[in-house]
């Protein structure tokens, strides 16, 4: 699949070229008014690392005035970053534990939309560079991953993301470029990511751009997935290879007593 670039998103060379404070507003918040910039810094100044019950309550009641949507029930941990707030959408019952990235920078993106019960494990950074992440309802992203986006990545419905893993939809460079990869805006795309519902991916999996991983597939712990896999599958290596199917209709084998 040939490549293609998306608009770029903000970038650090281009806030270099403006004032300390106006470069860090568009780095957090994106081009809102100021209203809004002070309203996001004072919440999160005040109440970002209040510890114990008190903090939980008082972030799930302000912190959703924020954001472009927020559902019924959902639980900020202490510390977490919400970036461009205004693009993000949280349905009911979502759960973003401590130390958590959610950044959903980018000029003309839709940004990051989290379904209903979706869980965001401690120190996990889901980020956009121009492009959209949307997690289905129940996906459980375990703490210490990483899911970028300059094009769109979509997680299915129920699945489970081991602990520090990485997924990517887009984010590369093109090594053909005579222009210094730091130059470059590092958004070269082969294509959409989608992980299909029901999924398993194990501890520290990288999943690359463009291999979509079709539904009620696992991932073994360690592999890189490098190529798109079919739906009913179990795969695993460096890079992930299908060693088996899986037949969600099989009756379960028991072992002899």
């Amino acid at each position: 699949m040939s490549e293609t670039k998306h608009s770029p998103g903000t970038k650090v060379k281009d806030l270099r070229t403006k004032g300390g404070l106006a470069a860090y507003r568009e780095l957090t918040v994106g081009r809102v008014s100021f209203g809004a910039f002070l309203k996001s810094e004072l919440l999160t100044s005040l109440l970002g690392t209040m510890p114990g019950a008190c903090g939980l309550f008082l972030r799930s009641k302000l912190y959703p005035c924020l954001l472009g949507s927020c559902g019924k029930g959902v639980l900020f941990g202490r510390n977490i970053t919400l970036r461009h707030p205004s693009k993000i959408h949280l349905g009911d019952g979502v759960i973003i534990d401590d130390n958590a990235v959610i950044d959903a920078k980018g000029e003309n993106n839709d940004g990051i939309r989290l379904d209903a019960q979706v869980f965001i494990g401690r120190g996990t950074i889901v980020y956009c560079k121009g492009g959209s992440v949307h997690l289905e309802s129940g996906v459980n992203v375990s703490s210490r991953c990483t899911l970028f986006s300059s094009n769109a990545l979509t997680i299915g419905r129920g699945t489970v993301i081991g602990a520090y893993s990485y997924l990517l939809s887009g984010g590369e460079y093109d090594y053909q470029d005579p222009t210094p990869f730091a130059e470059q805006n590092g958004m070269q795309t082969r294509g959409p990511l989608l992980v299909g519902a029901n999924c398993w991916i194990g501890t520290r999996v990288t999943v690359l751009d463009a291999a979509c991983i079709g539904e009620h597939c696992v991932i073994g712990a360690g592999s890189v997935v490098n190529r798109p896999l079919i739906a009913h599958t179990l795969a695993a290596g460096v890079p992930a290879r299908i060693l088996k199917r899986i037949d969600p209709a099989a009756p379960e084998q028991k072992e002899p007593s």
